[in-house]
């Protein structure tokens, strides 16, 4: 029996094919995808994988295929999509069990019926729950509710042979031995194939209202200070700016109306007149900036200086950047153009000022430009990195080169 042949008998209900230049990932076209429909074909897929020794690439809709390192071989995409759907949802508890191809924007909307929602900005149209979870990817309510860690509770994944591990549990306290939940969030799915999703949820807010402020660079850090001293509680923050242009500030409040309009009028005697004030959120918010981003962590204290020397290192560089920050969670955004000498000068001028106090990284770009750059720095705690690797994955068959830990 051929691979393609096995990868079929695997996964009868999703079925296997032989790639197509469009199953290209990051510019590597694999052999053949297998679209398993649930975890036990998962399981199946990955055994007649490690049978024949394929690399692995697991896909959902591909929307963060240029995030990372392109894989250094592939022989398997295996395509999540078909793994979609709600498990169960028990409101009671605020709690929900889906499997990893479904969408976020499908669970929201499911969950809004009940006035509930997982509290996760959607940053990328069209990402799955798995893609989610395997690339950590949290916006501005990270501010209040928690990045993507603190909001998975329990997982089911499969590894590289096939086995399926389960961690974590269906209720918010439930932990024994180590949190596989959290070692698989932001692995790009290095470690496992993820299968199956558990997650606390948030109710609904009765309302919202975002509110915009226009803050000169020479007063970012004086508005600042004054929103961590006002009695507003933001529930999430980002700052903007485009090139030399000014910040702007958008708060988001929640909470019940007439308090709500009190809050945002308490703010405003604060900060200034608002420039906008309204129940929908800015085009900008939580979007990722730029054909190439930059993240960028840092001490609170040192957000100021750390978006100025973006600025002035993009300047010099002969661009402009367009730089999204998150006060209160320590996270800036630089978006740049598509100009590999420009990213490569900005990238070294932020890790210059951090000098080991945080860490700038390449998240997204044209492979062009990720190809010829350092796109994930020093990383602290990389020999613990690989030997977690070597012991979920010890033959180095799951994406092998798309993250920092070489296969």
């Amino acid at each position: 029996m051929d691979v393609l042949d096995a990868l079929a008998a695997a996964c009868p209900a999703g079925g296997a094919r032989r790639a197509e230049p469009g199953d290209a990932v990051d510019g590597v076209v694999p052999r053949v995808v297998a679209r398993p429909a649930g975890i036990p074909e998962l399981s199946s897929v990955l055994s007649a994988a490690a049978d024949a020794g394929l690399a692995v690439v697991a896909r959902g809709n591909g929307t963060k295929l240029d995030w990372g390192l392109p894989p250094t071989t592939l022989d398997l995409v295996v395509d999540t999509t078909a793994m979609a759907g709600v498990v169960e949802h028990t409101s009671g508890d605020l709690v929900l069990r889906a499997l990893a191809g479904t969408t976020l924007a499908e669970v929201q909307s499911l969950l809004a019926s009940h006035r509930q929602w997982l509290p996760l900005d959607e940053v990328v149209p069209g990402s799955t729950l798995g893609g989610v979870v395997a690339t950590a990817l949290s916006g501005p309510g990270r501010h209040t509710y928690g990045g993507v860690r603190d909001l998975l509770i329990g997982v089911t994944a499969v590894r590289a042979d096939g086995v399926v591990a389960h961690a974590g549990g269906r209720v918010v306290k439930n932990v024994a031995g180590y949190d596989l939940a959290k070692l698989f969030t932001g692995s790009y799915g290095t470690l496992a194939v993820l299968g199956e999703l558990v997650f606390r949820l948030r109710p609904l807010p009765v309302a919202r209202r975002f509110v915009q402020h226009v803050v000169p660079p020479a007063e970012l850090s004086a508005a600042l200070g004054a929103l961590r001293r006002a009695p507003a509680a933001p529930t999430a923050l980002e700052l903007a700016r485009r090139g030399d242009g000014p910040y702007v500030l958008t708060v988001l409040l929640e909470g019940r109306p007439g308090p709500l309009e009190a809050r945002a009028a308490e703010l405003a005697g604060q900060l200034g007149r608002p420039e906008r004030s309204d129940e929908v959120a800015p085009p900008t918010w939580g979007a990722l900036p730029g054909a190439c981003t930059l993240k960028v962590t840092a001490p609170l204290a040192a957000l100021p200086g750390l978006l100025d020397v973006a600025g002035r290192a993009a300047v010099a560089a002969g661009v402009a950047a367009d730089l999204r920050a998150h006060p209160g969670v320590g996270t800036c955004l630089v978006g740049l153009p598509d100009d590999v000498v420009a990213v490569g000068e900005v990238l070294g001028a932020l890790r210059r000022f951090l000098g080991g106090t945080g860490w700038a990284t390449v998240l997204r770009g044209p492979r062009e430009v990720r190809s010829t750059l350092d796109v994930f720095g020093p990383t602290p705690g990389l020999a613990l990195m690989a030997r977690v690797k070597a012991q979920l994955d010890p033959d180095g068959r799951l994406a092998p080169g798309r993250f920092v830990v070489a296969a």
